[in-house]
């Protein structure tokens, strides 16, 4: 497990559908290290800080073993690393397989696994085309955000360790499973929302399913 790229890009001004929008998916590879902060990487930075950044969405990671899929679904669209808003590109460390609350040590840092990327509006800016929103929410693969336990730089090609994990039961595929394809699995609704790393907003999102379905 490692990481491929690392890419940051601070938000910028784009037109889009005659307006201009501030976006920060525009991401660009580094060469060299980077300090990681509690909340971004030095040189990259979040538009909209209501629904984007803040401590558990500080890194966003996205494995680079998506790309040929994307590949096959848009030809002819130009896809180098950090196309899809990630800082960094994965290498090892896919969505069924990593669980909400893993810890991994990368370079001098530790961070922990806490939720899924939904994706807004602004992908689609990033692609040029709105339906990239549907697809990619459909695709399931849509990488994960880090917390940062511990401040450090990171590079470029730096292993990803798995240094802890909370528990074996809900994955980061699974909270999307149940955000938006199986709402009614009761079962693992009442077990994410006792999941101690999932941030509270989803742990609130997913009461009021269960609320709604057992009332």
């Amino acid at each position: 497990m490692k990481i491929v790229s690392v890419n940051v890009g601070l938000p910028r001004e784009v037109s889009w559908q005659g307006k201009l929008v501030t976006s920060g998916t525009f991401k660009e590879p580094l060469d060299g290290p980077v300090m990681m902060r509690t909340l971004n990487l030095d040189g990259d930075g979040q538009s909209d800080l209501t629904v984007h950044g803040g401590a558990s969405k500080a890194v966003y990671a996205y494995p680079s073993e998506h790309y040929d899929y994307w590949r096959a679904e848009l030809p002819g669209v130009d896809l180098p690393w950090g196309m899809f808003g990630e800082n960094f590109t994965t290498g090892g460390l896919i969505e069924e397989a990593v669980y909400i609350g893993d810890k991994f040590r990368i370079g001098e840092t530790e961070v922990m696994v806490t939720e899924p990327r939904m994706p807004c509006y602004k992908l689609g800016i990033k692609f040029g085309r709105a339906d990239i929103i549907k697809r990619f929410l459909a695709s399931r693969r849509t990488g994960f955000y880090f917390a940062v336990a511990r401040e450090g730089t990171v590079s470029a090609g730096d292993a990803a360790e798995l240094v802890g994990r909370e528990q074996h039961e809900i994955s980061v595929a699974d909270i999307t499973r149940l955000y938006a394809f199986e709402k009614n699995d009761l079962k693992s609704l009442r077990r994410a929302i006792e999941v101690e790393a999932l941030p509270e907003n989803w742990k609130g999102y997913f009461r009021h399913q269960l609320d709604k379905q057992t009332s």
